[in-house]
């Protein structure tokens, strides 16, 4: 391994035999010498005010495959296992188990292309679990299968991820129809695709949707790909592609007991320009309040997005039987139903929530590593 001390870039750089090379400033290691994190919460207890941003080495050296800083001024040394180094190198980013590239689908391969996992299994063995978060993750959708008629079965599997979001719905909720509903949820109507609950301020992330019984005519189950449609969009048509993920819009929902509203882009994007959630839902969209210069351009956008959720090439529809569980990314993957006769039989899903981070949390410490 060669170690260069660049004292004119106030950086020190490493090459390992591969050819790998990390270059790491001053500044940044005196940051984050392992003496400054507790050794038992692992959180940092450096203060970074606590020396000068032109902090430098009076010595470096290595020893062995550990890299031995002396900090000029102050009597202090920092030893760095160049394994570590390698692995946060500034520019590269940590490895994060929990980063699982999206599988990017559309209706073409039918509900048989579906992730799918056996509830005992999933409660009964972590590697079990993990393999299934790594393909929910991939895809944004799975189905659960052989869940008992206990309606707490479906949220045990939840429970084996994170805790339960609670919303104004409560922790869990109850999708069947009701006499007087607050949300079209609770009804015998067809639900165009959409994504729940997009005037909270942060919409809930994985949606477990458990089956109990199913005896209704209609009420398929339809899911679709909100990355596949908002990259076709992309590609066919940058400028709505453009408005839809810069112009937030307003969404709302109130009842008897509450009035909660949240501006949303219908589209997020990360740092590198994909797409990283979707956040539509027409019918809780509230008034467009943009400027009069924006309107026109915006909603001649949001059809164009609004036409790619009736497409069929974009839908798989299944029916899901008492005693299995869709399991999906609120925030990418788009779900609806067909209408349903309720006089024609029973139809009673038990749902629950449990949010993104508490996913990708649980996919890390089934991973290990420090």
């Amino acid at each position: 391994m060669e170690l260069e001390n660049r004292a004119e870039a106030r950086m020190l750089s490493l090459r390992w035999p591969d050819g790998t090379r990390g270059d790491f400033p001053y500044i940044w290691l005196r940051d984050n010498c392992p003496g400054g994190f507790h050794p038992d919460t692992r959180e940092r207890t450096f203060d970074l005010m606590s020396v000068p941003l032109d902090v430098a080495p009076e010595a470096v050296r290595m020893d062995g495959d550990v890299l031995e800083v002396r900090w000029a001024g102050e009597a202090h040394v920092s030893r760095f296992d160049c394994g570590w180094l390698r692995a946060h190198r500034p520019g590269a980013g940590a490895e994060d188990p929990a980063a699982v590239p999206p599988v990017v689908w559309r209706g073409a391969g039918g509900a048989a292309q579906i992730p799918r996992a056996a509830a005992g299994d999933l409660l009964a063995s972590d590697a079990a679990l993990a393999d299934w978060l790594r393909r929910a993750r991939a895809w944004g959708l799975s189905i659960v299968e052989g869940l008992s008629e206990d309606p707490e079965a479906g949220m045990e599997v939840a429970r084996r991820i994170g805790f339960l979001r609670e919303t104004n719905f409560g922790k869990t909720f109850q999708v069947k129809s009701k006499k007087r509903p607050n949300n079209l949820a609770y009804t015998a109507e067809a639900l165009p695709l959409h994504t729940d609950l997009a005037n909270q301020e942060l919409p809930p992330g994985w949606q477990f949707l458990h089956c109990l019984t199913n005896a209704a005519t209609g009420g398929g189950s339809v899911f679709a790909d909100g990355v596949a449609m908002a990259e076709d969009l992309r590609a066919e048509d940058p400028g709505a592609f453009d408005l839809l993920s810069t112009v937030s819009i307003p969404f709302r929902f109130h009842d008897a007991g509450c009035d909660i509203r949240r501006r949303q882009y219908v589209i997020t994007l990360d740092e590198d320009g994909a797409v990283r959630e979707i956040c539509y839902n027409a019918h809780l969209a509230a008034i467009f309040d943009m400027s009069p210069e924006v309107l026109q351009a915006y909603y001649r956008a949001y059809r164009a997005f609004m036409a790619k959720t009736r497409d069929p090439a974009y839908q798989v529809t299944l029916t899901l039987e008492g005693g299995q569980m869709a399991v999906f990314d609120n925030r990418r993957v788009l779900h609806g139903r067909a209408a349903f006769d309720p006089a024609s039989g029973g139809r009673h899903l038990h749902g629950c929530y449990v949010d993104r981070g508490e996913f990708d949390s649980r996919l890390r410490v089934l991973a290990g590593g420090p």
